[in-house]
Order: C-alpha cells, then sequence, then structure tokens
C-alpha cells in the first residue's frame, strides 16, 4: 500500500464538511475505515480497495484534520506508521530506529512542492542533490548485523515495533548470513523484499496445479512468504529477493550520504537496485522518473514509483522528520495503469453483511502486471452514475491493486440494443427480497441465515485478525456450509474430526489440525472477539475502544445504551447505534450464549470509566527526549490518570511535557500561552507509583 502523504496543503478536501459536527463524524469513519483496510493491508495481506482508493481517503483524512487540528485523534492512523502488532505468532522486535513511512507525490506540480519545501527549510536556492530509486512494491525489512554475522530479521510493523521472523530470511538466498569486508560491531540495513514477476507468475503456476488460490499480486505473496508461521515453503522463501537501499545503524567512517551507502551496501554484498541515480536538481530528478516510468513494464519486479532522496546526510539531519515521515524523501508515485476491455456480463456478489455487490465479468485483459477479469461496481448507484452495462467497452484500472475499478465507459464504442443494468430484486443465493434502506447506497439481503452471509461471516471469524482459526480456509468453509455441517458461525465449535475427516481433502491428520487450532482459538480476547462478530461499523480499532472501556465485560455491553456507547472517546452514533441494535437482536444473543457455552473465552480486568482521575479533562503534548520516563510510559501514566495525550499544541492543550530537544511544539506552546512542563513537574501533577 503507498506510504500516504502528509505535511501538505494541497490534495482533495474542496467538498470537505464546513460544519464541525459533520466533520467529526466523517473523520471517524474515515479513521475507522483506514483502520480496518491497514489490518488487512499489513496483517492479512490481502486488501479489498485498490491504492489509490485508499490514498483518496487518507488525503481526505489529512484535509480535514488540517481544517479541524482539534479534531485530530492521537490515534489517527495520520500519525502512525503501517498497522500495530496483533499476536501474529512471532516474537515481537523493537526497532532502534523507527522504520518511518514516505510522503508520496502524485504529479510533478506536488514534486516540485516538496523540492521548494527542501529548498525553504534549507534556506538555500541552490539546487538540491537527489538520489532517485525505483519504488518497490514489496515488504520492509530491517537485517541487523553485529560482528558480521545476521542476527535478526524483521518486519516494519508499525515503524516501531516490528515481527521477528528470522527463520524465514535466513531462507532467502539475496540476504548475506555474513558481511563481506569490514564491518562496524552493529549494523542495521534496510530494504524490501520482493517477488520477481517471473518467480510470481511460476509459483501461482503450481498452486492452481495443486488445486490452491493463486497469490493476488507480487507484494502480497513476498509479505505473506515472510510471515509464515507453520509448514513453512521454503521454495517459496527462497524465489524472494531482497533489495537494500538504507543504513539505519553502523554507517562506516566517509559514508556521508545515500549514493555513498548504497555503494557500502553493494560493497557488503547486498543486492542494490541498479536502476539508482543521482539526480543534482528537479529537474534531473523528475527527468529520471519518466525514463523509469516508461521502463517499468520491462523491469524484472514490480515498481509503483520513484523515491526521492536528499543526497547528503548532513543535509537529511538538517531537515529532520515529522513524526511518521521524514521530510527529505518522498515517493513520487507512477500513474494507475489502465485498460480497455468489454463488460462481458454483471453478476452480484452476498457479501459478510448482506450486501449486494454488483461485479463486472470482463473480457481478460493484462493490466497492472497480472491478467483481469472481474472489476467491482461498488453498488446500484456507482452503475448508474457509470452508466456501465453488459457489452460496454470500458477502461479497466488495477495499478497493482487487488481489486479492479472500471473507471469509466466508452461511449462511442457502446454496442446497439444495450440496457441498463438494475439490481435483483431478490438475492441471487437465498431468494430473499432484497431492501435497500433509505440513505444507504448497499442493498442488502435480510436473511441473516443466507448462505452467502454465513460463509463469509466464518471466513470473517477465522481471519487472523479475528480469532485467527489456522486452515479453516474458503473452500473448507463452503464444503461446512452447503454440507450442513455449519447452519450458524457458532456451528464451527460443534465440529468434531470424524465430521471434518470426510470432507474433501481432508485427512485425519488435517482433521485433527483444525479441531486443534478451534479449540485454541476459544482463547482470546473481548476485543477480538467483537472484531470477529462482524458488527457492522465495528472494525479492530472499535472493537478495542469497545474492549477497553468495559474492561473485557460482555455483559455490560450488552447492556449499554446507544448513549453510553456514543460517549466513549472515538466512537459516534453511527457506530453505538449498530452496536446496542446488534447486541438488542435476540437470534444475536442467543449466538453469544452458545459460543460461550462451547468454551469461547477472554480476560477481564478494571472497567475504565471515561473522564475519572486528578488529570481528567486535561490534555497534554509531549515534546522531546525525557530524563526518565520513556514516552510510552508517560503516555500511559498520564491517561491512566485519567489525562489525554495528543501529538500537536493547539488553545485546548493543558500541557506540554518539554524533554531534551523538544523543537517546534515548545516553540508553539510559547506563542499560545500553553503551560510547560519538565518530568520534576509532570511527576508531581501524576499519582504516586506504588514501588512496595
Amino acid at each position: 500500500m503507498p506510504e500516504p502523504t502528509s505535511d501538505r496543503s494541497t490534495g482533495p478536501g474542496s467538498d470537505r464538511p464546513s460544519d464541525r459536527a459533520a466533520a467529526e463524524r466523517r473523520i471517524a469513519r474515515l479513521v475507522d475505515e483506514i483502520r480496518h483496510h491497514d489490518l488487512l493491508y499489513y496483517l492479512e495481506d490481502r486488501p479489498e480497495i485498490p491504492d489509490a482508493e485508499y490514498d483518496r481517503r487518507f488525503r481526505e483524512l489529512e484535509a480535514l484534520e488540517a481544517a479541524w487540528p482539534e479534531l485530530r485523534r492521537p490515534d489517527s492512523p495520520t500519525q502512525r506508521i503501517g498497522a500495530p502488532m496483533r499476536g501474529s505468532g512471532f516474537p515481537a522486535f523493537e526497532h532502534r530506529v523507527p522504520m518511518l513511512s514516505i510522503d508520496n507525490a502524485m504529479d510533478e506540480a506536488e514534486f516540485r512542492a516538496f523540492d521548494e519545501r527542501v529548498r525553504r527549510l534549507l534556506q538555500s536556492d541552490a539546487p538540491v542533490e537527489y538520489v532517485g530509486e525505483p519504488k518497490l512494491d514489496g515488504a520492509a525489512l530491517e537485517l541487523l548485523y553485529e560482528d558480521g554475522a545476521l542476527v535478526v530479521g524483521a518486519t516494519r510493523g508499525d515503524g516501531r515495533r516490528g515481527e521477528d521472523v528470522t527463520a524465514n530470511v535466513r531462507q532467502v538466498w539475496t540476504i548475506p548470513a555474513r558481511l563481506a569486508g569490514e564491518a562496524p560491531q552493529r549494523v542495521s540495513v534496510r530494504g524490501e523484499v520482493v517477488l520477481p514477476r517471473l518467480a510470481f507468475q511460476r509459483l501461482n503456476r503450481l498452486r492452481i496445479e495443486r488445486g490452491e488460490e493463486p497469490f493476488v499480486n507480487p507484494r502480497n505473496a513476498a509479505a505473506g512468504s515472510l510471515r509464515q508461521l507453520q509448514e513453512v515453503d521454503v521454495g517459496r522463501l527462497h524465489s524472494l529477493e531482497f533489495r537494500a537501499y538504507a543504513l539505519a545503524e553502523g554507517r562506516p567512517r566517509g559514508v556521508d550520504s545515500q549514493l555513498a551507502s548504497l555503494e557500502q551496501l553493494r560493497a557488503w554484498g547486498f543486492r542494490v537496485s541498479a536502476e539508482s541515480a543521482l539526480c543534482p536538481d528537479a529537474e534531473a530528478a523528475l527527468a529520471y522518473h519518466r525514463r523509469l516510468l516508461e521502463a517499468r513494464d520491462a523491469m524484472s519486479i514490480e515498481v509503483d514509483g520513484t523515491v526521492f532522496k536528499v543526497n547528503r546526510f548532513a543535509l537529511q539531519q538538517e531537515l529532520g522528520e515529522l513524526p511518521r515521515s521524514p521530510r527529505w524523501a518522498i515517493a513520487f508515485k507512477f500513474p494507475p495503469q489502465q485498460e480497455t476491455t468489454v463488460v462481458e456480463a454483471i453478476e452480484v456478489q452476498v457479501g459478510r453483511t448482506g450486501a449486494l455487490t454488483p461485479v463486472a465479468k470482463l473480457r481478460p485483459v493484462f493490466v497492472g502486471g497480472v491478467t483481469v477479469s472481474n472489476a467491482t461496481l461498488h453498488n446500484q448507484d456507482e452503475v448508474e452514475r457509470k452508466d456501465v452495462r453488459v457489452g460496454d467497452a470500458v477502461v479497466v484500472q488495477r495499478a497493482g491493486d487487488v481489486i479492479p475499478q472500471v473507471v469509466s465507459v466508452v461511449a462511442v464504442r457502446r454496442p446497439p440494443g444495450t440496457r441498463r443494468w438494475q439490481m435483483p430484486r431478490h438475492c441471487p443465493v437465498c431468494k430473499a427480497e432484497v431492501v435497500r434502506l433509505e440513505g444507504e447506497a448497499v442493498t442488502r439481503c435480510p436473511n441473516l441465515d443466507c448462505p452467502a452471509q454465513l460463509k463469509n461471516n466464518v471466513r470473517h471469524l477465522a481471519s487472523r485478525g479475528a480469532l485467527d482459526v489456522d486452515g479453516l480456509g474458503a473452500k473448507l468453509v463452503d464444503q461446512l456450509v452447503e454440507q450442513g455441517h455449519v447452519a450458524r458461525v457458532s456451528d464451527i465449535y460443534r465440529l468434531d474430526e470424524g465430521a471434518l475427516a470426510g470432507l474433501e481433502r481432508m485427512g485425519e491428520k488435517s482433521a485433527a489440525n483444525l479441531v486443534a487450532a478451534l479449540e485454541r482459538s476459544k482463547r482470546t480476547t473481548l476485543a477480538r472477539f467483537l472484531f470477529a462478530l462482524g458488527i457492522r461499523h465495528v472494525g479492530a480499532g472499535v472493537a478495542e475502544l469497545l474492549a477497553t472501556h468495559f474492561g473485557g465485560d460482555l455483559d455490560a455491553l450488552i447492556a449499554a445504551d446507544p448513549a453510553e456507547i456514543e460517549a466513549i472517546e472515538g466512537i459516534g452514533p453511527t457506530i453505538a447505534e449498530s452496536v446496542a441494535s446488534f447486541f438488542a437482536n435476540q437470534r444475536n444473543r442467543e449466538e453469544l450464549r452458545r459460543f460461550r457455552e462451547q468454551g469461547v473465552t477472554w480476560p477481564r480486568g478494571e472497567r475504565r470509566v471515561r473522564g475519572e482521575g486528578p488529570l481528567a479533562g486535561k490534555t497534554f503534548v509531549l515534546s522531546g527526549a525525557l530524563p526518565h520516563l520513556t514516552r510510552d510510559e508517560a503516555k500511559r501514566r498520564i491517561e491512566a490518570a485519567g489525562g489525554k495525550v495528543t501529538t500537536s499544541v493547539s488553545k485546548k492543550t493543558d500541557y506540554v511535557v518539554a524533554g531534551e530537544d523538544p523543537g517546534a511544539k515548545l516553540r508553539k506552546a510559547e506563542e499560545l500561552g500553553v503551560a510547560v512542563l519538565d518530568e520534576p513537574g509532570l511527576l508531581a501533577l501524576l499519582p504516586r507509583q506504588n514501588t512496595a
């Protein structure tokens, strides 16, 4: 997924809400949607929407937060990198130097604006020297070497904590087990793991021959390879390629630029992108970008843009970093790839919440590196807006995304006799009469026992971000529902080895493994269980808020009315109404009873009541390094005392806690007259900790 832009005044937002309440509702919805898509992209390697669509939502959120800075939430996706860790089974690894995101530029004007911003910050009219490198469409990785030997390989994770995947990393042949030549005692190398195009095609052929689902694209295949925990496919790991692009720690004397660091990495035995080049100014950088764009289809790996970095490390240090991205680098994205094809049919798919989604069945066309034969049309309104009809020639856009889009209809090529498409009146699966509520764009099947909904709900519950039932794949779910073994989601916990062993492709060992996985999944957290239930508008982030507020007490949540739920910070009226309605439904309550009777359990903690504690109602901003408290510890203690920690200083800020090198936040506090505390001042406000 592209690293979305920040620190930019341009972008979408001309039609953003002018009303504060509307802006707050829209921000809450965008935050929840982006969290959901981050989970799918970073943790499950199965994104639902195109990168371009994700970028638009992220930019809209940035624009709203810029217009309403007091509405920017501390947990906003614009304030963090990647996705939070979620119990993957791999040990956590702390990055000593954070693995930040990189801002995006979508066109030449935005790149020129970046160059102007760099020169303004450097207070120089002289051209800035950049290094241009291909933006690799893979998975970011940190490699740690001690005394020249590889000791850790870790994913980026949320930028500060990743997953220790060293065992899998050692199977990637292009990663040196030992550095060639002399090196500092500790060296941290950053780079991208990619799957070359030919290897991707070869692996997919093998998967199809084995009756397995093919990988969607090289990026997800590469990321998924690194995160294999059981039954590791060593051949798949051997197919990966690692391209190094940065030295985070351990720069030898004399390595004072990005170009020099690439040369040093090559000398140590790493592959670096041969296409990388020194660009003496912005115009040379733009020319390099155009050359790379022309050559991208002929390259051996997927490339979705160009990364430009200020070459000299001294200038990088002077420019500094924002909380989630450096000021000295930008990723200039390639435009989405498009092709023209023909709509041969429009079929309807039924989703987990009963949503009916029209899908264009296309004459197969090669676009974005894969052959595309399906494209989502989203809903009836979208079909009508674009006036997509069976037989139409359409422009399809993929650009490395998972779900292709129909961008537009080539009206001049419309054959005679085509008819406008209409959503069916009955569910194509269970034949129940469909409904479309006033104010909603989505048409739904209202039948909760619809097999299509049931299948999707079981798949969702078994997914990694939910109850993480290893082995409960899509084809097995189809068999379980179609053969009557599962009539309700909770029925999965009634499955036994005898029933499973009789299914296609399920032997005794596989059945025993699945039963064991089901048993393990019963011990979970309330947040994961709430997410697994598939409540509308409740993504992983909202589930975490609910579980934390109610201290793991599901009965208290069930008894809560919409007003109490809405009082939780970060939850709006739409989500509150959806949650309350779900738990008011007798059928859903019966399902909850069945889950608990079958042993699904989670730990309970102390319920957190909003506004409790000596610092209730007080807003803090942390800036700079404190002598004794880490930032996370200071934040935890402030919040435990009822306070709130945000990332930007405004008139609503009560205190700025300033440590070493506080930067612009301290200056902003002084300008606004906000009280400034040092660490002793903060400790004086906090309750004493029990050290007994």
